[in-house]
């Protein structure tokens, strides 16, 4: 996984310059991402959650990650490999043994989270920068039911 932080970063960069410059401006964009990341802490960050990589044909398309209380922090698929069921199968796996999972969803990943149950909280204002940028607390509960056995 250290070897693999800085295409992550890279992906995440792309990911977000690309697929959310429809809901946010330049400036929010980079204030985001802003084209370097402190690796070593996403490393560490990585390693203190579950975290899924989604490789096809030997290249890294996707990547997510959850903490121990159901947190998603992160979920990016490569701006070429959207809408493929690659973000869909990453979130499914680390949902599992989660009654309730909580996450901070971008304007454009909104939809997205909605189509998979979850609801929206409300919604928030993230400064990066000291630029604001719109996103959405979200939850997903799972019912367990108990048998009449």
């Amino acid at each position: 996984m250290p070897a693999d932080c800085e295409f992550l970063a890279r992906l995440f960069f792309e990911t977000i310059h690309s697929v959310n410059a429809a809901d946010y401006s330049d400036e929010q964009l980079w204030a985001w991402a802003p084209g370097s990341r402190d690796l070593f802490t996403w490393h560490k960050s990585f390693m203190g959650h579950k975290t899924l990589v989604a490789v096809e044909d030997g290249a890294i398309t996707g990547f997510g990650d959850i903490d121990s209380t159901g947190y998603l922090d992160r979920l990016f698929v490569r701006k070429d490999r959207q809408g493929l069921g690659i973000a869909s199968a990453l979130c499914s796996r680390l949902e599992e043994g989660f009654a309730r999972v909580l996450t901070r969803s971008s304007i454009t990943a909104k939809p997205f989270f909605l189509n998979r149950g979850y609801k929206v909280i409300s919604e928030m204002q993230a400064v990066r920068s000291g630029i604001s940028l719109t996103n959405f607390l979200m939850e997903k509960t799972t019912e367990h039911r108990q048998s009449d056995d």
